[in-house]
């Protein structure tokens, strides 16, 4: 009778531990998927801001159209892997936006007109802030994501997480093409 009990026991201790394992991934999961929510808010917010900014620079810059045209193409690609929610497609694009943004904001220094414009201030204040908010975001995801891969990888919990399912998640990495030092006078000679 006593072993009966005592085996008894232990499995109503394994239920509970694995229902408070599965509640942990469910949690981390969750919060992983919230991070990733947040940057993406944030890239559909400067997906929406970026035409304004260069309407702006159009007007002082008429005769950079081959750098206008890079940068929508550039953003109409981040937009489409942005719905796709594949992290590295999303890394990869909005590095690659992020440069050619970079690039006509560098442009936009030879316009003294541009730069004194009301507008234009405005804008790169609000995309600059845009920028700071998907750094700090990005890092929390990475955080989040961390954190369920890792747990994910212990034992025992890793047994619980695999027969449940809870997949390991992709870091929201820098592109190596994002890590170097930009060269800003090759930008301005650039026609």
């Amino acid at each position: 009778m006593t072993t009966t009990y005592l085996l008894i026991a232990i499995a109503v201790i394994a239920l509970l531990y694995s229902t408070s394992l599965y509640n942990r991934f469910v949690s981390l999961r969750n919060n992983a998927v919230k991070a990733w929510s947040n940057i993406d808010l944030l890239l559909k917010q400067r997906h929406d801001e970026l035409p304004n900014l260069v309407a702006a620079c159009k007007e002082f810059m008429g005769h950079e159209s081959e750098l206008f045209t890079q940068v929508t193409e550039l953003r109409m690609q981040a937009e489409t892997a942005r719905k796709s929610q594949d992290v590295n497609e999303v890394s990869k694009s909005e590095g690659a936006l992020n440069l050619a943004v970079s690039g006509l904001l560098a442009r936009a220094e030879a316009y003294p007109d541009l730069k004194s414009s009301a507008n234009f201030q405005q804008l790169m204040g609000r995309v600059s802030t845009i920028e700071d908010s998907i750094t700090d975001r990005r890092e929390f995801y990475n955080e989040s994501v961390n954190i369920l891969n890792t747990r994910r990888d212990q034992f025992p919990a890793m047994i619980v997480a695999r027969a449940f399912g809870f997949a390991a998640k992709s870091l929201y990495e820098v592109e190596a093409g994002q890590k170097g030092t930009v060269d800003i006078g090759g930008l301005f000679n650039k026609d």
